[in-house]
């Protein structure tokens, strides 16, 4: 019983010492594609509206994205605490599509007038 114990850890041992350690991928870089761009921007002022983000920003992302992805921008802006201590913020969202890129940079800029 010993023995057969023993050759079944050596061979136990033999076997898992034996396979490959290294593992070899390729890896492609040169295609990247982007999907699905959610942005949410959180404010406590105007100012920081109007340095946070521009429409000409907006339009370098989505020239990147593929046609027909899903699009959703947020932003939250921070008020003064009411009177129950509790800090006082409005959301507003746009949600898109690629596909429409113009009515969706529309959108945007006339949510960054809207929360300025």
């Amino acid at each position: 019983m010993k023995i057969l114990i023993k050759l079944l850890v050596i061979l136990t041992l033999s076997l898992t010492s034996t396979q490959a350690q290294n593992l070899t991928a390729k890896i492609n870089t040169s295609e990247v594609k982007i999907e699905n761009i959610k942005i949410e921007v959180e404010v406590d002022s105007a100012e920081e509206i109007e340095s946070t983000f521009t429409i000409d920003d907006f339009e370098s992302l989505l020239n990147e994205a593929d046609e027909g992805e899903e699009l959703s921008f947020k932003i939250k802006c921070n008020g003064e605490k009411m009177s129950n201590g509790v800090k006082s913020s409005m959301s507003y969202e746009i949600k898109g599509n690629t596909s429409d890129k113009k009515t969706f940079l529309e959108s945007i800029k006339k949510l960054r007038e809207a929360a300025i």
